[in-house]
């Protein structure tokens, strides 16, 4: 598996309106606008950061998997996203090595992307997303 940078990090916040405000205005980060992704119950914003990105996450339905993980953790940190050469082939190699998957295929992301999680009780809690673009 050829992994390539840190794609993104997402942040899980409560309205992409409200929480835009600090990224833009405090640290001057340029907005990209805003995409919602019906598959995945979310809308994501995007603020480039040199090669990297941060993404906003919001719920668009109380039974999403954001909304999910706000009721337990509240606003913040949700995943770091890595970006990799081919997909197919590290979902593979990592079923290979045992490490527990969420997503054994990928599936459609914001911006066009390929995506797939790993399970977080194989990556000592830290939920991770392998994204190809």
């Amino acid at each position: 598996m050829k992994i390539l940078k840190i794609d993104h990090l997402g942040l899980a916040v409560n309205s992409i309106d409200e929480g835009k405000s600090f990224w833009t205005d405090a640290l001057g980060l340029v907005y990209e606008g805003s995409e919602t992704v019906e598959e995945q119950k979310v809308t994501t914003a995007f603020f480039p950061v040199g090669e990297s990105e941060v993404e906003l996450l919001e719920s668009t339905a109380p039974d999403g998997p954001i909304a999910k993980f706000m009721e337990k953790k509240g606003q913040g940190i949700h995943h770091v996203a890595f970006r990799v050469e081919n997909i197919e082939e590290a979902l593979e190699e990592l079923k290979e090595k045992g490490i527990k998957l969420i997503d054994e295929k990928p599936r459609k992301g914001a911006g066009g992307a390929k995506i797939a999680f790993l399970h977080p009780k194989a990556t000592n809690g830290v939920l991770v997303e392998l994204c190809e673009r």
